[in-house]
């Protein structure tokens, strides 16, 4: 026979696993500091600045 089961304990185990995937994906939503993704935003203005000015002319 199979082992005997706490489905109370199962349950707990199971939704902290789920918690803890959440906050994994948060933590890289919004785990960085917001001069990181300034300079990022700022890298990707310039980006597009440049292949905006690489464009010919109508």
């Amino acid at each position: 026979m199979g082992d005997i089961v706490n489905l109370k304990r199962v349950r707990k185990r199971k939704a902290r696993e789920a918690e803890a995937l959440g906050a994994d994906a948060n933590r890289l939503r919004f785990g960085r500091p917001t001069s990181d993704r300034k300079l990022d935003e700022a890298r990707e203005a310039l980006d597009a600045r440049r292949l905006d000015g690489h464009k010919r002319p109508e």
